[in-house]
Formats: C-alpha cells, structure tokens, sequence
C-alpha cells in the first residue's frame, strides 16, 4: 500500500507541477495580451486626449481674451461715466462764474470787498483750468455754429460777414468738448 500511496502521491505532485507550469505558462501569455491591448488603444487615447487638451486649452484663451475685452469695456465706460459727471458738475457751476464775473464789474464802495471778490473769481477759474476747463475765444472771431449759439444779429460795416461782433455769455469747453455754447451777437449775416 505503501507503494500505492507513494504512486498516487508521485502521480499527484506530477499532476500539480504540471497544473503550476500550465499558470505560469498561462500567466506569461496574458500579460503580453494584456499590454498589447494597452498599446493599441495608447494613440487613440493619446490623441483624445490631446485634442481634449487643445480643446480646454481654446476655451482659456477664449475666456482669457473675453475677461480681457470686459476689463477694456468696463474702464472705458467708467472714464466716460466720469467725464459726463464732471462736465454736469462743471456745468452747474458756470452760472455761478458768471454772477461773480458780473459783481466785479459793478461799483463797489468797498475795496476790500471787491479784492475779496476778485481773489474767489480767480481761485474759481484756476480750479477749472486745472480740471481743463477752458473759455471759448468768440470775439471777433468767424461764427462757428459747432462753438457759439447766435442771439441776435447786428449790421457793422467795420465786421467781416458772420463775425461774432459781441459775447452775451461766455462759452466753455472741457477737454475739446463743448460744455457751455458761448451766446453770441453775429455781424452782417
């Protein structure tokens, strides 16, 4: 029995062995199957992938250059929502030009006061000059409808044709842009 055994046994261990060299075999082949497949999906893979890349990479660009057109956008509005603003203010502030320009040619008996006057006239047009505020030249000058508002017209002999022949209300530019049109009497039309 002994025999027996120890031949069931040899018969076995055979058995196994080959069963062991079978998975290793089995093993060895399916890895290669397995890279194999890899590689043959790698460049499709890689190529979705890069054109998903270049995809992503667009859609920045395109963002980058749209967020650069809104900051562009939003500072140019900003700088024209506070050129109109100070040109409102500017505006509201002319009239007030005027009567101080108008109390100065009045008589005063006090000189002290009249040299008070003076000093706020200027201190007023110096402020404005600084933020570019400028008068409009109208006097003699050829009647510009772009820059001066006829009033009135006058014959004078002595005037050329459409000649602003006298200033009722002095006009005012910011910046090269017309705040206030100066009031004009124009000659020989």
């Amino acid at each position: 029995m002994i025999l027996k055994v120890g031949k069931k046994e040899k018969e076995n261990q055979a058995a196994s062995e080959e069963a062991v060299l079978e998975q290793e075999t089995a093993e060895a082949v399916e890895p290669e199957k397995e890279t194999a497949q890899p590689e043959e999906q790698k460049p499709s893979q890689l190529e979705e992938l890069q054109k998903a890349n270049a995809d992503l990479s667009d859609k920045l660009l395109r963002q980058m250059a749209e967020f650069d057109n809104f900051r562009k956008r939003t500072a140019r509005e900003k700088e024209e929502i506070g050129a109109v603003a100070k040109s409102k203010c500017i505006a509201e502030i002319l009239p007030v030009l005027d009567n101080f320009e108008r109390a100065m040619t009045t008589e005063c008996t006090d000189a002290e006061f009249k040299k008070g006057m003076e000093m706020i006239f200027k201190s007023m047009s110096d402020a404005l000059k600084k933020l570019g505020v400028e008068e409009i030249e109208a006097q003699g000058q050829p009647f510009n409808p772009d820059l001066h508002y006829a009033v009135s017209t006058v014959e004078n002999e002595e005037l050329g044709s459409n000649v602003v022949a006298s200033v009722l209300q002095k006009g005012y530019q910011l910046n090269g842009k017309v705040i206030r049109h100066a009031m004009v009497a124009v000659a020989n039309p």
